[in-house]
């Protein structure tokens, strides 16, 4: 995975989006049941509201260049809401071809 193309920015961002909700998770449940203290909360939140909006703009920038269509760019938006929906998205495109920068690129021209 690398930030140089697009399909590994949207890898990474989707990876790590999903981190970020296990640890508003974790932290929604030390809070709510064990400890009734919010500073899981408090660190994870804006973590993840960082990173939440890092994978819609890159999901966004990622359209162009992969070459998705209006469903595919919904699909993908819409993971983000659902945790851990980036990851099965991502997995899901992976699987279909649509993170697959070769398929993209431009063919080679003929002499």
């Amino acid at each position: 995975m690398t930030f140089s193309t697009a399909a590994g920015r949207f890898r990474i961002f989707a990876l790590a989006e999903a981190i970020s909700w296990a640890g508003l998770l974790l932290g929604m449940f030390f809070k709510y049941v064990v400890v009734q203290n919010e500073i899981g909360v408090k660190i994870f939140g804006p973590i993840h509201g960082v990173v939440f909006l890092g994978f819609v703009l890159v999901t966004l920038m990622a359209k162009e260049p992969l070459k998705w269509d209006g469903r595919t760019l919904a699909l993908g938006l819409f993971s983000s809401i659902p945790p851990f929906g980036t990851v099965i998205f991502e997995r899901w495109a992976s699987r279909t071809g649509r993170l697959d920068e070769t398929a993209t690129a431009p063919a080679p021209e003929q002499p």
